[in-house]
């Protein structure tokens, strides 16, 4: 999300951000309009650093060359960087995709310099965690698509100093709701305290199983004790 980026940006020191709305207009611009109207007048440019691949403008028209170009007529100067490799592997959000639908959270930490999270303000949910006996925070993904899908053991952070231990559901609930939209619950494991309205990050361990549509509710009862006490179990274990 766009807090979650503009706080880590904030941790690495940045002092300022300027965020552009990706509407209609901003997509139309040609990659000469973006340079003359965005980069000279707006940011009134001096030095510029993008990437080896970088692209901009309408249909990705604008490059390197383009830009060494505008760097020669108004002024500023222009660096790229080429791309980071990690243990052989080229850092990129590909990479970090493909990792997380393969839920391989160690390659996904390497290629990001950092833990997977999910951030997100704990909403009103419609209580059926609660009513069969497993109470869970909701997090509406809202346009979000995660690349994520399952039952997770996570650590909640935001709510104590420490991080607690939890399992999580990132889905649908095929068995107790028709066309619904993906949402991320929580059950944290040993807590019964109200964090509604509270913004937490979910940070994401092990992969116990995929989402699942059961015959009846008492099935889905059954199998989230199951869930609850194998994330306990891995967190026991690697904590």
């Amino acid at each position: 999300s766009i807090r979650e980026k503009l706080e880590l940006l904030k941790s690495h020191g940045i002092d300022q951000v300027r965020v552009a709305r990706f509407n209609r207009a901003f997509a139309s611009l040609s990659p000469q309009q973006f340079i003359q109207d965005i980069l000279v007048k707006d940011l009134k440019i001096r030095w510029l650093l993008v990437g080896d691949d970088f692209r901009f403008g309408a249909q990705r028209g604008g490059d390197i060359a383009l830009l060494k170009h505008a760097s020669e007529r108004f002024g500023f100067a222009l660096e790229s960087m080429h791309g980071i490799e990690v243990a052989g592997e080229r850092a990129s959000s590909t990479g970090v995709r493909e990792a997380l639908a393969s839920a391989d959270f160690a390659r996904a930490t390497r290629l990001l310099g950092r833990p997977y999270r999910i951030s997100g303000r704990v909403g009103h949910g419609k209580k059926l965690g609660r009513e069969l006996g497993f109470p869970t925070a909701n997090i509406a993904l809202k346009r979000k698509r995660s690349p994520l899908a399952g039952i997770y053991a996570v650590k909640l952070h935001g709510i104590h100093a420490q991080p607690l231990p939890a399992v999580a559901s990132i889905g649908v609930r095929p068995t107790v709701m028709e066309d619904a939209a993906a949402v991320l619950e929580i059950h944290v494991l040993d807590f019964n305290q109200d964090i509604y309205r509270r913004h937490v990050s979910v940070e994401f361990l092990h992969k116990l199983r995929d989402e699942e549509k059961y015959p009846d509710v008492e099935s889905l009862r059954r199998q989230i004790a199951i869930d609850v006490e194998q994330a306990r179990n891995y967190l026991n274990c690697n904590l």
